[in-house]
């Protein structure tokens, strides 16, 4: 805090306590005013002017250092200027003396509070933007809520100066001209609570409930009335339609035939969409074979002098495809059938919010789901399309092993392909922008995973794009560049190239131009907390929808967004992300919930940051996986958890305990009294604990138990 600021606290520190050592208190009670009148009054007749400036500015002053005392000024004024003037300067002086109390709190606290509470503070502040008017309008008819806090809560927020004041001068009206016309009655007032009557107390509620009644009315009038150009069928063939069958559209329909609603789903493909089929089980299983063969090749780690193994790519392939043809049973047609679900196979396209076309059929609906996922986002580079690249979608085509394998982008996908080929036998080269692999992560974990595929023997190029591709029939070669230095020019040979340079929306092809929905700036579907689009009856979750694209995440908004489009006009239910787990699975594994220390620092959120390593931890170390750590952010002070990061062998199952305490806001108090079962990797949540227990025992307890043990030694 500069010296203009502590100057500015002790002026009004040294002013309020000489006001209530001096009593002053005493001249602002009703028994006095009654009392002082006629001789006030007297006063006033024989120098209004002077009278009036002298109470002005005694009441800007009460009101801008939050003294008690405002409402019986209030009634003064009516007491002794009359109705009138009354009126006129406890307006004026009232909402000066709150917008200097609203500046004072802003000047002297703004910047500390940011600096501690940047993240609430941020979300605080999104709402002020969007309602804070109408919330401060609210707060000002509401004679119980005490002034001199609104006005230093205020002070904290973005709200402009100008904004406040205005609002403040209308917002205060009602109740001033109540006490100041109460104050022409004085006489028979006994309490100043009596002033303000239960019918009249609702009066100000109604009145200030009226702005909010009115903003929500037009939300909601205004959304209807994007259903207005369309018209309304007579009856409908179903009460949902859905569009997608992978993750977040399945479990749409389930949850749909679950209430015994009538759905239908339209999937243009493959049942299970991406992640069973291109995505998150096929990935797995390769990742699985590679691992295999790299713990044989790295038998003398495990006491055995020689292990060989042969294999075939071709076989690691179809044992892929294999694993995914056992899951499929799952997410086919004939369980969802089963369920009661109506599955259709075509391409729908969405004629208006109430139909939807699949080939020469057409069908009814009253609302509408759109999870139609994400495909792999191809950059336009030049010469890529003259030559065959491989995506997560297809390159589970490929049936000989490449020789010399590119892949393009550092992500979570990159880099599972990346370590997955080169424990498989090909030489991989991995080109990333960033300087840095997984950018989402803090800086550890992207050296930690960096560590691990060179050890694989990938070579990882960071800081690095592909500028030009070219194909010569006899060799294929990427130009590359590097983003520091233009002149920083190589080429790169290779057999096979997939592009892992992130997911897109699909948005084509099924209507939404035609509805003219709104995009996000990533070119997801723009959606609300309840998971609705512009049109009030079609939603969308899942990777078209964003903000993560994860399969969790698709099922989890699946949840919101079908209960939402079914009962919504009974209750609606906002999607939760506060505690959302990812896993890249990688040889170890990284997984995440809640903030790193990256976030921590942008938010500008406070934190103590706890870690243990795997490397102590005895069922690691008998697995030959002492390879990692776990990294907790917690409230300084505090065991309440704020994010966690595990780098370990099965990290994304360990996660699943910190999530769960997190949800339920469980600390590591009750982790560490957890019983976990020895030996196993789950140990590290509770050590964790452990660890930050230890940090937090406090020294005097520690000293009087060394004394209480050594009194007892004989």
């Amino acid at each position: 805090m500069t010296s203009y600021r502590i100057a500015l606290v002790a002026i009004a520190a040294i002013v309020i306590a000489a006001f209530f050592h001096l009593d002053l208190a005493a001249y602002l009670e009703l028994d006095y005013l009654k009392g002082k009148q006629s001789e006030l009054a007297g006063h006033v007749a024989a120098r209004p002017l002077r009278c009036a400036a002298i109470y002005f500015f005694i009441y800007i002053a009460v009101a801008t250092l939050s003294l008690p005392g405002a409402a019986i000024l209030t009634i003064g004024g009516g007491a002794i200027f009359g109705l009138f003037w009354g009126t006129i300067l406890v307006s004026l002086a009232s909402t000066i003396g709150a917008t200097f109390a609203f500046l004072t709190s802003r000047y002297l606290f703004q910047d500390i509070v940011s600096q501690r509470f940047r993240a609430r503070l941020a979300i605080i502040n999104k709402g002020v933007n969007e309602d804070g008017p109408l919330y401060l309008f609210m707060l000002r008819l509401f004679p119980i809520f005490p002034f001199f806090v609104i006005n230093l809560v205020m002070g904290l927020t973005s709200l402009k100066t100008l904004t406040f004041l205005v609002v403040s001068q209308l917002g205060m009206f009602p109740a001033t001209l109540v006490f100041v016309n109460a104050g022409t009655q004085i006489a028979k007032i006994e309490t100043t609570a009596a002033i303000l009557s239960p019918i009249l107390i609702v009066s100000f509620i109604a009145l200030g409930l009226f702005p909010f009644v009115a903003k929500k009315t037009a939300v909601h009038v205004n959304r209807k009335r994007k259903l207005w150009r369309f018209e309304k069928p007579t009856g409908f063939d179903r009460n949902l339609i859905v569009i997608g069958g992978g993750a977040a559209g399945l479990v749409c329909s389930y949850l749909a035939s679950a209430t015994n609603a009538k759905v239908t789903l339209i999937e243009k493909h493959l049942m299970g969409g991406d992640c069973l089929n291109t995505g998150c089980v096929p990935s797995k299983a390769l990742l699985r074979s590679a691992k295999f063969v790299q713990q044989t090749r790295n038998s003398q780690r495990y006491g055995i002098a020689e292990a060989d193994v042969q294999f075939e790519f071709l076989d690691v392939m179809k044992r892929v495809q294999r694993i995914v043809t056992r899951i499929a049973p799952q997410d086919s047609v004939e369980r969802y059938s089963q369920l009661g679900v109506e599955c259709i196979k075509g391409e729908a396209r969405i004629l208006s919010p109430y139909r939807v076309q699949i080939g020469e059929l057409e069908l009814t609906t009253r609302s509408i789901i759109i999870a139609a996922g994400a495909s792999p986002f191809v950059p336009p580079i030049p010469g890529l399309n003259k030559i065959t690249f491989f995506t997560s979608d297809n390159l589970w085509e490929l049936r000989q092993l490449p020789t010399r394998l590119l892949v393009l982008g550092g992500g979570p996908i990159g880099c599972e392909i990346s370590q997955a080929f080169a424990r498989l036998g090909s030489i991989v080269t991995q080109i990333e922008m960033d300087p840095r692999l997984l950018t989402r992560e803090d800086n550890v974990v992207s050296s930690a995973v960096l560590s691990a595929l060179l050890s694989d023997g990938v070579d990882v190029k960071l800081g690095y794009r592909a500028t030009e591709f070219r194909n010569n029939r006899v060799d294929k070669t990427v130009v590359c560049e590097s983003l520091d230095d233009k002149q920083n020019k190589f080429e790169i040979h290779f057999d096979e190239v997939i592009i892992a340079t992130g997911r897109r929306a699909n948005i084509e092809g099924y209507g939404l131009k035609e509805l003219g929905l709104s995009l996000n700036e990533d070119g997801t579907i723009a959606t609300d907390c309840y998971l609705a689009t512009e049109i009030p009856n079609i939603y969308a979750c899942g990777d078209v929808a964003g903000p993560y694209q994860y399969t969790h995440t698709a099922s989890h908004q699946a949840w919101y967004a079908t209960l939402n489009s079914l009962f919504g006009g009974l209750k609606r239910f906002a999607v939760d992300y506060r505690h959302i787990p990812w896993c890249t699975f990688t040889d170890p594994e990284v997984a995440r919930v809640g903030l790193n220390e990256a976030d921590a620092r942008d938010q500008g959120v406070a934190y103590e940051l706890t870690t243990f390593d795997l490397g102590e931890l005895d069922r690691a170390l008998t697995d030959e996986v002492a390879v990692g750590i776990v990294r907790v952010l917690t409230v300084p002070g505090k065991d309440k958890i704020l994010g966690v990061t595990i780098i370990s062998e099965h990290a994304g199952d360990l996660i699943a305990e910190f999530v769960l305490a997190m949800k339920h806001d469980l600390g590591l108090r009750k982790i560490l009294s957890t019983t976990h079962i020895y030996p196993t990797l789950a140990e590290a949540n509770k050590y964790t604990a452990g660890a930050w227990r230890r940090e937090h025992t406090p020294m005097w307890l520690v000293k009087l138990a060394t004394l209480y043990n050594r009194g007892r030694v004989y």
